[in-house]
């Protein structure tokens, strides 16, 4: 699994714009701080918070899932599916009275993906258009779902008020808006299988089943738990 650390190496140079913006609002003395930690999705969460009004808290925060392996099968096709989630944000808490409720709007960056591979063996049948056909082991129909690397965030949560210095506890649930985009990738198109060869229409069918099976997702949540230490 991808340690936080190496996450965080591998995310874009606005990622690392995101970092010294979070040194910058430690470096605010001006506003009450804290720290906080979460757990939930995206997986642990660290993050800086400061006060500036009763109503009003400016956050950033970087989490990490790491990489996550699992085999399924989707339309009769089995694959190995690699799923990662990394994410900073830029986050503005509304607390609209004046106690621990809030509302919060932000930007996120976002390293997330499902990559999916194919698991052809040369043995197993597969339907693609209403066609049987058995791939070889050196036949592949991969994919990926990619979100967009800058996404609006909009949640609710609980904590991060004004308040004495010492621990709290801290909740939230929100989402990122952006269209995860389908691609895929194979070499079976022009290959002919049981006197039947396959044509791009027929791919096409079978990533349209594909991505119906899996959804046209339009919406990254997340949801997560913690404590906060207040400076």
């Amino acid at each position: 699994m991808m340690t936080f650390r190496q996450a965080v190496q591998h995310m874009p140079a606005t990622a690392t714009a995101l970092s010294g913006l979070m040194v910058s609002l430690a470096a605010m003395s001006a506003y009450a701080g804290e720290s906080y930690v979460q757990v939930g999705a995206p997986g642990v969460v660290v993050g800086y918070a400061v006060t500036v009004n009763q109503k009003l808290g400016l956050r950033v925060d970087a989490g990490t899932t790491g990489i996550v392996n699992r085999t399924h099968s989707i339309t009769g096709v089995g694959f190995d599916t690699k799923a990662q989630y990394n994410r900073f944000g830029a986050f503005a808490d509304y607390f609209p009275f004046t106690g621990r409720f809030r509302l919060t709007g932000g930007l996120t960056l976002n390293k997330a993906r499902l990559d999916l591979k194919s698991r052809f063996d040369g043995a197993s049948s597969i339907t693609v258009n209403g066609h049987d056909i058995t791939p070889s082991a050196t036949d592949y129909y991969n994919a990926q779902f990619k979100f967009p690397t800058v996404m609006p965030y909009i949640g609710l949560g609980w904590g991060h008020q004004e308040r004495a210095a010492g621990m709290g506890f801290v909740a939230d649930v929100g989402v990122s808006i952006g269209r995860a985009k389908f691609t895929p990738d194979t070499n079976i198109v022009g290959k002919t299988y049981n006197t039947y060869t396959i044509t791009q229409a027929d791919v096409d069918a079978k990533t349209d089943e594909i991505n119906d099976k899996i959804g046209r997702i339009t919406l990254l949540p997340s949801a997560s738990i913690g404590v906060n230490y207040r400076y």
